[in-house]
């Protein structure tokens, strides 16, 4: 099992109690992503506009509304481009972006579907493991710990 070593080295020094969950088959131990519920699964994107990037973080299963993100925001936020997201996520599988924007000194922003969930996990920077902590250690982790509503059911 490993993780980005970005996120190792940012959850490590940061002193984050965390566990890195390997898929498995869900019968086996239940803690593969089938066995986890889409809404303690926190997904990551990358957006951007002339002040800079910003990471909203949401639950599987939701989409981002972009419009009523850049309306909550003020700002004429776009997809980034796949050039920057490879540059930025150097150390991760391309389409893997980790749901730890300060590890790579991007701002993040959590959508309040995920406020108050107990148990949070993120991609590690890889396309199988997890990274798995308590949900107020994750919101702790973001540095103004700032979110808003702005995902709609898929």
């Amino acid at each position: 099992m490993s993780i980005a070593s970005r996120v190792k080295w940012f959850l490590d020094v940061n002193r984050v109690r965390y566990e890195v969950v390997a898929p498995q088959n869900p019968e086996a131990d239940g803690t593969s992503p089938a066995a986890i519920p889409p809404g303690k699964i926190a997904k990551a994107v990358l957006l951007a506009d002339d002040a800079g990037y910003l990471m909203p973080i949401l639950p599987e299963g939701r989409r981002l509304n972009l419009d009523k993100l850049r309306a909550e925001l003020a700002r004429d936020l776009k997809p980034a481009t796949s050039e920057d997201v490879l540059s930025l996520f150097f150390d991760c599988d391309a389409g893997s972006i980790p749901a730890a924007g300060a590890a790579y000194g991007i701002p993040a922003i959590v959508d309040d579907e995920l406020v108050g969930v107990d148990d949070i996990y993120f991609q590690g920077g890889d396309r199988e493991d997890l990274v798995h902590m308590e949900g107020e250690v994750f919101f702790e982790l973001m540095a103004d710990g700032k979110h808003a509503p702005f995902s709609v059911a898929s």
